[in-house]
């Protein structure tokens, strides 16, 4: 990252992310009652280096095994700051969950400030439904995933509905959103 930015400010904006977009915005229905309930757990690696990053990934692993209390974790890595090397770290973290043995109980989603999908253009609005303040990587439990999906006959909706969202709104509403996200939960908690 080109300036520095404390752990706590990392958090602060992800947090208000997860709160003005993710939840406000109802981009994951599923995301509101972990967030008023407190399950989220905020982490951050500001390692530069891949195998502590493994490591930390598998503690929590361990973490949310032991913590039931806790519905997953968004570890904020602010080092992976070019996407195309995040998309190969991310690719080498879901072998690395397989050969841990959590495979079939956690899951990662990934987001980055400048996310795109294979089939995008780089301006794409849709694209927002996965960009984030920071490279971060979202451990999900299986369990409440094929949850949510056994009782949620429209969990299929949900990618289809937040790209038209997102195109109604437009690149620059997105864009606005994530500056002002930024500077007002860094300014306010600095």
């Amino acid at each position: 990252m080109s300036q520095q930015i404390t752990e706590a400010t990392l958090i602060v904006q992800t947090r208000a992310w997860v709160e003005q977009v993710v939840v406000k915005y109802n981009f994951c229905p599923f995301a509101k009652p972990e967030v008023v309930h407190d399950r989220i757990r905020y982490q951050v690696f500001s390692g530069q280096d891949l195998e502590p990053l493994v490591a930390k990934l598998e503690q929590e692993y361990q973490y949310l095994e032991q913590n039931s209390a806790c519905a997953t974790t968004l570890l904020i890595v602010p080092m992976l700051e070019s996407f195309t090397e995040y998309l190969a770290v991310l690719q080498l973290l879901e072998q690395q969950l397989e050969k841990a043995g959590y495979e079939g109980v956690f899951q990662l989603a990934s987001f980055h400030p400048e996310y795109v999908f294979a089939d995008a253009e780089a301006t794409d609005s849709a694209n927002y439904t996965n960009r984030s303040p920071y490279p971060t990587f979202h451990i999900l439990r299986e369990a409440n995933l094929s949850v949510a999906i056994d009782q949620n006959s429209w969990v299929d909706d949900i990618p289809a509905r937040n790209i038209d969202f997102t195109r109604r709104r437009g690149e620059v509403f997105w864009q606005r959103l994530l500056t002002e996200i930024k500077g007002e939960a860094g300014a306010t908690k600095n």
